[in-house]
This record gives structure tokens, sequence and C-alpha cells, in this order.
């Protein structure tokens, strides 16, 4: 069973996420399995689909290296580039039934410079919100506003401080419980980019609580900042950096009401062969 290693929302090799995809399966192995593989693979995510009657149409399961996740971007767009690239599927479109419903991803010319891929996912609007004072301890620096949807999102005040977070990861990992859809450690920082810069908004974000103690680049974080910032700027398309230190990710957004449409590229850096039988339901 063959397993890439891609990365996602990546200017090129060595940028952006690295996530592995496993090969389809024709039924899901046990969770307890797929868990471990995770671990194992000690990524942000693993990827995990399964085939259907329908060529175009896979289901797609996400885990973190601690649990199973609602919905993860750079995953899927990984998954994508796994199922065109990788695996030669030609369709015009692929459809993932997954824990957040069905997402679609289409190849598309001109993203960064190159061919892309275009993922159409569920928006997530966050809504004010208060933290208090446990969320600036832990980040080091006060949030200048707060905001709450899937995960807690604290906007600062400019790009060097985005930059310069050296956050307490033990104490973010219990901040926003009560305010994100989450759960608790799980937070974005974000603040518009310096002038001249070419991206509007830069972030960062950590999910210890999730087992990943920063995220190099965040698919789904960008479901609640493009809404926010699309408000904020008064325009649908956003060009946004994730400032992981020393890799970075790039994503072209655009808000389309209850839906976000997330581009980015993928580069495959690993091809590897499983020697362990899946455990099967």
């Amino acid at each position: 069973m063959r397993q890439w290693t891609i990365d996602a929302f990546a200017s090129g090799p060595f940028k952006g996420n690295p996530a592995c995809v496993v090969e389809p399966f024709e039924a899901w192995p046990d969770a307890a399995w797929m868990q471990a593989l995770a671990a194992e693979n000690n990524q942000a995510e693993t990827a995990f689909l399964l085939k259907t009657a329908d060529p175009a149409r896979f289901g797609l399961r996400w885990f973190t290296p601690a649990l199973e996740a609602p919905l993860c971007g750079h995953a899927t767009l990984a998954s994508a580039h796994a199922l065109f690239q990788e695996m030669g599927v030609e369709v015009p479109l692929l459809s993932f039934d997954t824990l957040s419903g069905e997402l679609t991803v289409r190849r598309v010319d001109g993203v960064f410079g190159g061919a892309g891929l275009e993922m159409d996912f569920p928006a997530d609007p966050p809504t004010r919100g208060e933290a208090g004072p446990d969320l600036a301890r832990a980040l080091g620096v006060t949030p200048i506003e707060v905001w709450a949807g899937q995960y807690l999102l604290a906007v600062v005040a400019d790009e060097a401080t985005v930059r310069g977070l050296s956050p307490d990861l033990a104490l973010l990992g219990a901040v926003g419980g009560g305010l994100a859809k989450g759960g608790p450690g799980q937070v974005i920082v974000a603040a518009l980019a310096d002038p001249g810069r070419d991206y509007a908004v830069v972030s960062r974000f950590f999910a210890p609580a999730a087992g990943i103690p920063e995220d190099p680049t965040t698919g789904s974080a960008h479901c609640m900042l493009a809404p926010l910032y699309g408000d904020k700027l008064g325009v649908a398309a956003l060009r946004f950096h994730q400032a992981y230190p020393g890799r970075g990710g790039d994503l072209d957004c655009e808000n389309r009401g209850a839906r976000v449409l997330l581009r980015g590229r993928g580069f495959t850096m690993v091809e590897s062969r499983l020697r362990v039988a899946p455990a099967l339901v």
C-alpha cells in the first residue's frame, strides 16, 4: 500500500505544510489503526481515502497524531494532488465525503505562478468574543481583537508581532474552550501584512491540544480568516501567508458567502510503501 508525503499550500519543495496521503481503501480500516499510523507519520495530518462506485468521488478522513479532525484543508489539497498527479485520476472535479460534508477540488491555472488546485470549503465566519487574560499570558502579547469559530482567533497589532510569537504552549493548550467550537488549545493569530507585501494578511496557527504545537499552513483556519478580513477590507478575494518559521505557506482565498474557495499548490516529496496491513473494522 503506497503513501505519499506532499507539501501543500507550498510555493515550492520544503515549503507549505506536509501531509501524508494513503492510497485509497476498498473499506475503511479500524479507526484505531488509522490513528496509530497518523501518530507514526507524526505529520500534522494523515489523510485516508475510500473508493466509491464513482471514480471522481472518495471518502476522506483526516487524523492528527492525537485525534480525528473534523476538517483539514492542507490534507484535502494533498489528497487531490495525490489522486491527480500520482494516481492518474482523470476527472474535471473531485468530490470528497467528509465529516464536514461534501468538499470539491478542481485543477486551476495561475496559482502562484503555476498549476494549482481550488478547494470549495464551508465558510466559518467568526463572532466577536472575549478570551480573558489567559490568552494574553499564553501568547505573550495582548490581542487587539478576539474572535471565535471552529478555532479561537486573536488579531494582533502588526506582522512583526505575528512573526515574533513564542507562546507558552502548555498554557495555550487550555485556552478557548468556552468560545471555540473545536475546543481549547487551537488558536489562530493574525494581522494585516506590512505595506508592500504580496499578501494581505499574515497568520500563524497553534494547536497543542490536537497534538500540533504549530501547524505550518492551515486551510481550515482560512475558512474563518477569509470572511473576517474580506469584511474588514471590503473585498472578496485576498492572498494570505501563514508564517511558520522556516517554511511558510501561501493561499489565495475567495469569500463566497456560505463557502470559501481556497487555492494553492502541492509538491510530492516522498513516496513510500507501508509494510503493515491495515486492521479492518
